[in-house]
């Protein structure tokens, strides 16, 4: 058996660690896997123990305290999800002669059907989108083309937000019917691009050439931010406010809600599920056969307009 970790911090520094270089796990995973566990360690740490001796009773207790601080199933799924990988690790790793995570139960929790849009409200919000008002600046002007063009990249290709504001600017060159998109695990998948995407990134790169903003750099949605590109949360800001221009609810706007809409889309209108699968990028099929959910209710609503009997 290896020696132990000298600390909490220390298993979970080593765990984030293999997260990272084995799994190539993204930072986004890592900072929820960090905030989980670092909750998971601090409730372990009141009870005078940690990740290196933790039982099985530690670990149920941990899931009724989220319980009694009022965490849905899913968020606490998702949390015991990260202790149960935690434990795997330093199980697999001999830090630990066994794991106190194999015989346990997970909350229950159903599985909710994606949120969508409505063919007629996409519609609405690329229009609000798109206008820069009355009398436009060219920084108005490139901030409406901007949003237009995310809007009809997020729903015309489904892609993740991480994945939209870090497209690189090659994938608006000319003539291409494609665009190449790194999602989770590093995965690369190739996505086509429809011809009002294609002409919203024309737009926008005008409008950006218009306002100065023209050229330099990697990435397709520059800015002033550490990343050098868009920020999720200002396109997730200027979203929810094109929603409200358009007459739709902020709160059921958001750029997840555009992929679902998306998938749930091509699938109602008799796209291959397995086509769907890999343009969402998603490594299981098990993940996208929700979106089956669009075919059951139209068969449902077959049944009920077309049967002699669907009255009764």
């Amino acid at each position: 058996m290896r020696p132990s970790p000298t600390s909490a911090r220390s298993h979970v520094a080593a765990f984030l660690e293999m997260a990272s270089a084995e799994r190539g796990a993204a930072k986004n995973t890592l900072d929820a896997y960090a905030r989980d566990l670092e909750d998971y360690v601090a409730f372990l740490k009141a009870r005078g123990t940690n990740p290196a001796g933790a039982g099985p009773d530690d670990v149920r207790a941990h899931m009724a305290d989220l319980a009694e601080r009022g965490f849905k199933p899913s968020s606490a799924a998702r949390k015991l999800s990260a202790v149960r990988q935690l434990h795997k690790f330093l199980y697999a790793d001999g830090y630990r002669t066994e794991d106190p995570t194999s015989a346990l139960d997970g909350p229950k929790r159903g599985r909710p059907l994606p949120k969508s849009l409505a063919v007629s409200d996409l519609e609405r919000l690329i229009a609000a989108a798109g206008d820069p008002g009355p009398e436009p600046t060219p920084m108005a002007r490139m901030r409406a083309a901007r949003l237009a063009c995310l809007l009809e990249l997020a729903y015309g290709a489904g892609l993740r937000v991480s994945e939209l504001v870090g497209l690189p600017r090659s994938a608006a060159r000319a003539g291409a019917s494609a665009v190449a998109v790194k999602g989770k695990g590093d995965r690369e998948r190739l996505v086509p691009l429809t011809p009002l995407a294609k002409q919203a990134m024309t737009d926008y790169l005008a409008a950006l050439k218009d306002c100065g903003r023209e050229a330099e750099g990697p990435w397709l949605f520059p800015a002033p931010s550490e990343s050098g590109h868009l920020a999720r949360q200002v396109f997730a800001r200027e979203l929810k406010s094109a929603a409200a221009r358009a007459g739709l609810s902020p709160a059921k706007v958001s750029p997840h809600v555009l992929r679902h809409a998306f998938a749930s889309h091509l699938v109602q209108n008799g796209a291959d599920l397995r086509a769907v699968q890999q343009m969402l990028g998603h490594a299981d099929i098990a993940t996208t056969q929700i979106y089956t959910h669009v075919l059951d209710e139209r068969a449902r609503a077959m049944v009920r307009d077309l049967h002699p009997l669907g009255d009764g």
